[in-house]
């Protein structure tokens, strides 16, 4: 059974940092793209940053000065490092990872999910 599980969530200040961790396991036999999303109050699910397999991280929007995917493929593991956050980063953050499973089956899996509150 494949697991997608988000860690790194919290509370913090303006200006203060966070770094995500999304970990895959289970039944994958290989592991693409991985992406983080996220979801504010009220909103569509907005797409952060993604990362192929080969390391090469693509940012929409303005987020690139302020955040940074990587990712460890000896774990399975993506990273969203994020500085300077600011109050309307607040969200729920998701990760997706594209993979082929264990029945050979190549689709997306997300995980639960991990709350950003940047908040006074």
């Amino acid at each position: 059974q494949v697991s997608i599980v988000e860690s790194g969530g919290g509370l913090v200040h303006p200006g203060g940092s966070l770094r995500l961790s999304c970990s895959a396991s289970g039944g994958i036999v290989t592991l693409y793209e991985m992406y983080w999303y996220r979801q504010a109050p009220g909103k569509e699910r907005e797409l952060v940053a993604s990362i192929s397999g080969g390391g090469c991280a693509l940012y929409p929007g303005s987020l690139k000065a302020r955040f940074t995917i990587s990712r460890d493929n000896a774990k399975n593991t993506v990273y969203l490092q994020m500085n300077n956050l600011k109050l309307e980063d607040t969200a729920v953050y998701y990760c997706k990872a594209v993979l082929t499973d264990s029945d050979d089956v190549t689709r997306a899996y997300w995980g639960q999910g991990t709350q950003v509150t940047v908040s006074t």
